[in-house]
């Protein structure tokens, strides 16, 4: 799924990343626990959070995470963005709350990630 139709889908807003609409994302993940973020298998994938700090970005950085969608109407800090343009990471932000974000999301077909075991 087009990063566009992510933010079409979740009437988010962008913060960063307007140049990577057309990227192509093939799963993704839903957590405030950074720890978990980290036992799932990269693939260019959507990171869905609700926690709103830097140490966000640097996880997704790590995970190959392409994209960050923040939920519950949380916005990006300067630093999450400055981060997240440095990294080449987009970071958009919906007023959906987690639940109904991923549940939209899997409905029109983006997949779910895998864990590591």
């Amino acid at each position: 799924m087009k990063i566009k139709r992510i933010v079409e889908l979740l009437d988010a807003t962008v913060y960063c990343g307007e140049d990577m609409m057309d990227v192509d994302l093939h799963s993704a993940c839903a957590s405030d626990m950074m720890s978990d973020v980290l036992a799932f298998v990269k693939d260019q994938a959507l990171l869905i959070s609700g926690l709103c700090n830097p140490q966000v970005v640097r996880t997704a950085d790590m995970m190959d995470i392409r994209c960050i969608a923040l939920v519950r109407g949380k916005r990006p800090t300067e630093d999450m963005i400055a981060i997240a343009k440095e990294k080449g990471i987009a970071l958009i932000s919906s007023g959906h709350r987690m639940y109904s974000a991923c549940g939209t999301l899997y409905a029109e077909g983006l997949q779910p990630g895998e864990k590591t075991v």
